[in-house]
């Protein structure tokens, strides 16, 4: 896999392609010798695509034109097919930066969901890094996997993905004190500390993402009792655009407000004993009843229907598939792609 060859020079037959029609709009295909892009306003041959520069403009039958640019990694997880809910740009850019994610680095994560987070922690953990992704849901694993291959052009050597629970795989998947980061995006990331705490160099970072506030209160608490490691720190990140054109110059009138709070921690040396942070006392005991209304259904959570997650999954299976060429048996006549419009 090499992800530099599918990131700069002239288009070629398997790449993604984002087009930007006039009114803005925008679709993301993956170009094939022989297909058409259709759309309301004219059809565009892939032929007239490939082989052009990067941030070319094209023009469709129609005389439409359209601007043709290589998705960012930004473009790519906001479009690409959904088996569960993804970690928006802003808090995987925040992810990187808390836990200092470095090349060459050792990250295990846990609750890859599409696989969002997991390609900006391949990217910056480099070809010299290890990730080990650790997913419950079959499902979800199989997209996340597609569209890692998308985007990558391949399935990443360095990338290990794992069905099942934390605690109980990552114990076999690591020597003790090996890893340098970890990243929990799930329920009930107090669950996993132990394994965490043993699996951690000391010095690594804990980094957890969590929804609501009583996760954030009970995986804090869980934190600071456990003694393994330093105080907690939390906080949320959200993101305002601005309208800038000539005088008129404003916020926009929507932002991407709040989708998560980071938590990060670092782990101590073994038999370090933390000084105490003068503070008032606050209530740190959970009964069934607080972690019963932590669950998905309780937070309003939505949950793709069996038949959106398994259209999704066709979809990003076919994707990986052109990808990595796979489909050289294909017909260059068939039938022509459509497109898939960008989430925005």
């Amino acid at each position: 896999m090499n992800e530099t060859r599918r990131s700069s020079g002239p288009f070629r037959a398997g790449d993604r392609v984002q087009l930007t029609g006039p009114k803005g709009r925008m679709n993301t295909i993956t170009l094939e010798p022989g297909k058409l892009f259709h759309s309301h306003r004219g059809v565009l041959p892939h032929d007239a695509i490939i082989g052009l520069p990067d941030g070319s403009v094209v023009t469709n039958n129609a005389g439409v034109e359209h601007l043709a640019l290589r998705p960012l990694l930004t473009d790519f997880v906001m479009s690409m097919p959904r088996g569960a809910a993804i970690v928006y740009p802003k808090d995987a850019a925040q992810i990187l930066a808390l836990a200092d994610i470095f090349p060459g680095a050792t990250v295990v994560e846990a609750g890859v969901g599409s696989g969002a987070l997991s390609l900006w922690l391949l990217r910056a953990i480099g070809p010299e890094g290890r990730l080990l992704s650790f997913e419950r849901r079959e499902e979800f694993a199989d997209v996340a996997r597609d569209n890692a291959a998308t985007f990558l052009g391949g399935d990443p050597g360095n990338w290990t993905l794992t069905v099942g629970d934390l605690q109980d795989a990552l114990p076999a998947a690591v020597e003790p004190g090996s890893v340098d980061r970890v990243v929990l995006d799930m329920l009930a990331p107090w669950e996993t500390l132990d394994a965490v705490t043993a699996a951690l160099k000391p010095g690594g970072v804990v980094i957890c993402y969590v929804a609501t506030v009583t996760q954030l209160s009970r995986v804090a608490e869980a934190i600071r009792a456990s003694g393994d490691f330093t105080h907690p720190q939390s906080n949320e990140t959200m993101v305002r655009g601005w309208h800038v054109e000539g005088l008129a110059v404003r916020p926009d009138h929507r932002m991407i407000a709040h989708t998560g709070f980071l938590i990060t921690a670092r782990r101590l040396a073994p038999g370090t004993v933390l000084p105490e942070l003068k503070r008032r006392p606050s209530k740190s005991d959970y009964s069934d009843a607080d972690v019963e209304a932590w669950t998905p259904g309780a937070l309003g959570e939505r949950e793709s229907s069996p038949k959106s997650l398994r259209k999704r999954m066709r979809e990003a299976a076919t994707s990986a598939d052109l990808a990595k060429g796979r489909d050289d048996d294909a017909d260059p006549a068939a039938d022509a792609d459509e497109g898939t419009p960008a989430v925005r």
